[in-house]
């Protein structure tokens, strides 16, 4: 098939067998980057690739499996002859571009909030409701970071106990706001350790050696931030649990790419740590790290790099008389699993060779 074929439908339920023409979108960004690197790295079959940005960013150059791409800029003809457009250039972008993606033939697996809370667009985290892929229409929703790191190890619980009710708390790393937080970071601690004034410019708050609230606007009417927000109701619909209650607080901490999770649990049925220990050790996309002898629990320096959830520090809610409820704490690679190692597992469900 030629690059400059435009396609006009294809069989949303159809799993294609040949290796796609792809597009990334938002290329130069830090998912872009890990979206790159993990089509190389997982072997995913690739006709053509095309990168795409912002003008700004259009001429940069980056390598993929020996050969150099040069970064072009993102305009309403750069879907010709694409067969798998992967979004990840911000909400304004995805609602402009990706159903001019889908008009052109391509299947769109979008890492923004643009279309997640669309019904008619399926919000996917593989290991928890792959199934919801064959129902596209052209696009695909990638959630929300925390999101899908918490639900690769409480699915596991949800199928065997069902879950009644969730607490939880995230430790959210620089990444989740882009590469530019990651660099404030890296500066205001060198400015910090040499004892050097540093003015922060993407961050509200000084970042070296400092937590604070998620930086989303917060709702006055519920007192919860646009992240928090997110996280609820994306939660819900990856485990298929409308009604599901769910609270959560979102911090931003001084860590370059991991997210952590502090999750309390409440179950139907009574559930002892040792049963959910056996339930994690064998789901998919889960890593349990547990010591409790040497105190050795997930963290995110361990994550970073990894496209496995680390699950650990699981236990009895003492809080809980019945016994219904367990305590337990996650990490996963924001960038990865949290984001672009995700897309492409979505893809890989789509395009096998």
């Amino acid at each position: 098939m030629s690059p400059d074929t435009h396609h006009q439908s294809f069989n949303p339920a159809l799993t294609q067998s040949r290796a796609p023409h792809v597009a990334i979108v938002g290329a130069t960004g830090a998912v872009g980057v890990e979206l790159l690197n993990c089509l190389e790295s997982r072997d995913f079959p690739v006709a053509s690739l095309k990168l795409l940005a912002s003008p700004r960013s259009a001429g940069q150059k980056f390598s993929f499996r020996g050969q150099e791409l040069v970064v072009e800029a993102l305009d309403e003809n750069s879907f010709n002859g694409v067969d798998l457009a992967l979004f990840s250039a911000g909400s304004g972008v995805s609602k402009q571009y990706a159903p001019i993606a889908v008009k052109a033939g391509a299947v769109v697996v979008d890492n923004s909030s643009a279309f997640r809370m669309d019904p008619s667009v399926p919000l996917v985290v593989p290991e928890v409701n792959a199934g919801q892929i064959e129902g596209h229409a052209g696009i695909i929703a990638n959630p929300n970071c925390v999101a899908i790191i918490a639900t690769v190890p409480l699915q596991a619980l949800h199928r065997r106990y069902s879950i009644r009710r969730i607490i939880a708390s995230s430790y959210q790393a620089a990444s989740g706001a882009g590469a530019a937080a990651m660099e404030e970071l890296r500066a205001s601690t060198a400015a910090w350790l040499e004892g050097k004034a540093y003015e922060p410019k993407v961050m509200r708050h000084p970042y070296a050696f400092n937590l604070f609230s998620h930086d989303s606007a917060v709702d006055p009417a519920t007192g919860y931030n646009g992240e928090e927000t997110k996280v609820v109701m994306e939660m819900r619909r990856i485990l298929d649990a409308p009604e599901l209650p769910v609270n959560i607080t979102c911090i931003r901490v001084p860590v370059l790419r991991a997210h952590a999770i502090s999750l309390t649990v409440e179950f139907a049925e009574p559930v002892t740590p040792e049963a959910a220990r056996a339930l994690l050790e064998g789901a998919p996309g889960v890593r349990v790290v547990d010591d409790v002898e040497n105190n050795h629990f997930p963290m995110p320096n361990e994550a970073t790099g990894q496209g496995d959830v680390l699950a650990g520090r699981i236990r009895r809610d003492i809080s809980d008389a019945s016994g219904k409820s367990l305590s337990l704490f996650v990490a996963g690679d924001q960038l990865l699993k949290g984001a672009a190692l995700n897309a492409v597992q979505i893809a890989e469900r789509i395009f096998r060779a």
